[in-house]
This record gives C-alpha cells, structure tokens and sequence, in this order.
C-alpha cells in the first residue's frame, strides 16, 4: 500500500472502514463490499451518478479518464475536493455521497429461480 492511500485512510477516519484494493496500477476503495472512491497516480476520485455529480460539478472538479487503444474513456468518478483532506466532516459527507452512489449503482446478482413444477407422471 501506498504512503498516499494510507494517508486516505486517516482521512475517511470518521465516514468508517475503508479496505483499499489493488486495481489497475492504483487503487479501489471499498466501503462495506462497495467501491466508493479510486486512486489513480496519487489523485483521489469519488463515485459519482445523477444525484451527486452536481457537488462535482459546481466545484469544477474533472472526471477520472484513461486512454486505451487510441480512445479515451471517462468513468463515474471525480476528483475529491481539497478541502477534504483538511476537514474529517467534509470527508466524511463527500464519502458517505459517494458510497452512496455506489449502492444506487450495485444490482445484487439475481438468485436463479428453481423450478417449483411438480415432474409429471408417467402413465
């Protein structure tokens, strides 16, 4: 683990535990089984989705993008505010908007449905 993303832990202190994962070159940050935060080069990004991304946007804060195979892809994370990294409380708000823009976008797998039909008799 990095010393950057041991220092996030410090930071989202008050949201809760937060497991850091190795993904990708950086690191995802999970909350409770969910994704709610990704470290790309040192940058901390947030979840994000319709409800939240207004906080990200009137803020100006950009997207996380990467480029693959000659194209550019942007996913639903931004970069977190600065002021967090100061401020427990306003961590712990921008982390519980993020987590739970997570839970928004987490579909529980379907359990398969077993076939209650009786078999049929043979005449």
């Amino acid at each position: 683990m990095t010393e950057y993303v041991e220092y996030l832990l410090e930071v989202f202190k008050e949201f809760g535990a937060v497991q850091p994962r190795r993904m990708f070159g950086g690191y995802g940050l999970f909350h409770k089984g969910l994704m709610f935060g990704l470290v790309a080069d040192d940058v901390l990004y947030l979840k994000a989705d319709e409800t939240n991304s207004p906080h990200f946007l009137e803020r100006e804060l950009e997207p996380f993008r990467y480029e693959k195979q000659g194209k550019m892809f942007k996913l639903s994370y931004y970069m977190a505010p600065e002021d967090i990294f100061d401020d427990p409380e306003e961590a712990k708000v921008w982390a519980a908007r993020s987590y739970a823009a997570a839970l928004r976008a987490h579909k529980p797998q379907k359990k398969r449905l077993q076939n209650t039909t009786p078999p049929k008799k043979k005449a």
